[in-house]
């Protein structure tokens, strides 16, 4: 287990936990919470031994193996596919003394050596590490074209998925992820949920997407006010607790009462209007439960609301007949036309890659169509929010000056007295924020859109970088505004609590989503499984297995027995490799289906058909590994045969 004895811990001299007590246990998957800043990823460092404790100890078992996500990726020359396999350090160690042992095959001591290294490498299910790595890639969104493309040539972003793969194959006791879901769509989302629930090991996880916390975690382990407190349950059940412990305390009740009563009209207000939608429905439910936590949340450093917009046009935005890309020969969108309306609150789902964001830029003005019509609403005022917006930000001018700059001439007290709902107070409200967090800039940038009072809200993944607390106050912030909204985000709670509709963006095409979250979750099940369909289609036919025959006696040697004995045994042993490959490959693609289907949400009577796929799939898994391990038996007999003439 993991043990804190009065363990106490600071950065740069700032004191952040002070007289932590308490034990992991194996196997717990825990999820470490805690605003920014307040010593989340300084507790991984300690534990990785980059940090040492002020006072008091951190005890971890000394022969668990240790596993976590690279912060940097150099330009490599390696294959994506050799990159990730390297995350098997003991596998890899056992390849270069099989490389150096057999370089010696005539030594007697050698020859025992390349045995021993063979026998570990079965124990460790080696022969199927390049299955294993190519389904955790497969799972993180990476093609088979990817694999053995130079990680040089990817992206910070995807760099950050290799460096994630390459995490996830070691075969470790104790798994650390700091915000593992921050470059990933909610495709990869999903599948990590999956293969996390699975994982065998200790986890500690930083996450600030709720959603993924409460599939994921059995334990919260809490920083709060310079102390480390345990919950048992998920995300959910720790904010319920809280809820609990801050009722009871006289001097919010008061406070609790006056939100909660807010909250709930706008709730009734809210049904009242509500579609008949399962979108729309499963937002009702999702605005109860955020009334039953709201007492988790008074203590929160932000508050603020949206501005009403001082008018409105009716359609806001109009798209006809557009083409869309960036190459009018080869158009991501075609014909495309909807319109948006003031009360459209809208999410857009799809895989990465279909188009969102060029969507967005396209309803932002950033980019004109090819062809077709955007039409703007006489009053249409635009608040866009995209993550490269923050590098508009002026690195040596603070959030006030930004604020002065954008109203010269609202007094300086009421900028102040807004700048602290976003948790800018007091020197930070005057500190140059080119030396911000990425937390930090990114409400900064949404203080400054939102105070231009807009009435079409683009978000396009609006809580990157942003913790928990401040997710909470922009989705409760986002539910009251009267603006229209298109929405791009993978935090899911944030979908739920917020949007009217889901729109699908694929196929080059823009249609409107008929169902919620749990629906396209489904959507993506089968998506996947039919593209696994095509490529086995695809693939050439498998050489048909055939009984092996009797063996036969000996027949006469012919003029060149060597070469035909070695060319018999070459065939034999080359369908040998390619059957373990198969029988990995389908072992890899099993293991991830039988996790999945551990889900009790498939079991809950609304998933009967993606159930009875998967239960399909499983039965045709199981048995091709069993006719390819006959196969590959009487393959074996085969070869002893013919070394034994």
């Amino acid at each position: 287990m993991i043990l804190l004895r009065d363990l106490g811990f600071s950065r740069n001299g700032d004191p952040l936990v002070t007289g932590a007590s308490l034990q992991l246990h194996p196997g717990w998957k825990v999820g470490l919470t805690g605003a920014n800043g307040c010593g989340k990823s300084s507790f991984l460092a300690l534990l990785r031994g980059e940090l040492h404790a002020d006072r008091g100890d951190l005890e971890r078992p000394p022969g668990w193996v240790l596993a976590h996500v690279a912060q940097d990726t150099p330009a490599l020359p390696d294959a994506a596919l050799d990159f990730v396999l390297d995350g098997d350090t003991e596998l890899r160690q056992i390849e270069r003394d099989l490389v150096a042992a057999e370089a010696h095959h005539d030594d007697e001591h050698a020859g025992e050596q390349i045995g021993l290294l063979h026998g570990r490498l079965s124990e460790i299910d080696g022969y199927a590490a390049p299955a294993r790595a190519a389904a955790l890639m497969h799972g993180l969104g990476f093609s088979d074209a990817d694999f053995q493309r130079p990680v040089a040539e990817f992206s910070g972003g995807w760099r950050v998925r290799l460096n994630l793969a390459r995490a996830l194959m070691c075969r470790s006791d104790l798994l650390l992820l700091d915000e593992p879901t921050n470059h990933l769509d909610l495709d990869a989302i999903i599948w990590l949920e999956a293969w996390l629930k699975s994982y065998p090991g200790t986890l500690i996880l930083i996450s600030h997407d709720r959603d993924f916390l409460d599939v994921v975690t059995t334990h919260i382990l809490a920083i709060e006010a310079g102390k480390l407190q345990l919950f048992t349950g998920n995300y959910s059940a720790c904010e319920r607790a809280r809820a609990e412990r801050l009722a009871n305390d006289l001097a919010l009740a008061a406070k609790q009462k006056r939100e909660a009563a807010h909250l709930q009209s706008y709730i009734d207000r809210f049904r009242a209007k509500a579609s008949k939608a399962r979108q729309a429905q499963s937002r009702i439910k999702m605005l109860a439960r955020m009334g039953e936590i709201q007492a988790a949340h008074i203590d929160t450093p932000f508050s603020f609301r949206f501005p009403e917009p001082t008018g409105f046009s009716d359609p806001l935005l109009l798209i006809d007949d557009a083409k869309v890309g960036y190459d009018a020969t080869a158009p991501i969108f075609d014909k495309l036309r909807f319109t948006l309306r003031p009360d459209s609150r809208i999410g857009l789902l799809g895989r990465n890659g279909a188009g969102k964001s060029t969507l967005m830029k396209l309803l932002a003005g950033e980019l004109a169509p090819l062809a077709g019509v955007r039409e703007e609403g006489r009053n249409l005022k635009l608040g866009y929010f995209a993550q490269h917006q923050l590098e508009q930000l002026r690195p040596a001018e603070s959030p006030l000056w930004h604020m002065i700059k954008l109203e010269p001439r609202t007094r300086e007290q009421d900028l102040r007295n807004y700048l602290g709902g976003f948790d800018f107070r007091g020197d930070m409200a005057e500190a140059p924020c080119g030396r911000f967090s990425g937390g930090e800039k990114t409400r900064l940038a949404l203080a400054l859109m939102i105070r231009t009072a807009p009435n079409l809200l683009l978000l396009d993944e609006p809580t990157n970088h942003l913790d928990l607390e401040m997710r909470e106050a922009l989705t409760i912030a986002l539910q009251e505004t009267e603006a229209g909204m298109v929405l791009v985000s993978h935090d899911r709670h944030l979908l739920r609590a917020t949007c009217d509709e889901l729109w699908l963006v694929a196929d080059g095409k823009v249609v409107p989503f008929d169902g919620d979250l749990d629906d396209y979750a489904d959507w993506l099940a089968k998506a996947r499984s039919a593209e696994k369909t095509t490529e086995r289609d695809k693939a050439p036919a498998p050489r048909p297995a055939v009984a092996a025959e009797p063996r036969k006696s000996a027949p006469a040697r012919s003029a060149c027995p060597d070469a035909r004995f070695a060319g018999g045994q070459r065939r034999l042993k080359q369908e040998t490799d390619k059957l373990e490959q198969q029988i990995a490959a389908w072992q890899a693609e099993l293991t991830l289906l039988e996790a999945r289907l551990t889900d009790p949400a498939l079991y809950a009577g609304t998933q009967a058909s993606l159930l009875a796929e998967l239960g399909q799939r499983q039965s045709l898994l199981t048995q091709n590994i069993d006719a390819a391990e006959s196969r590959w038996l009487e393959l074996h007999e085969q070869l002893e045969a013919l070394e034994e003439e």
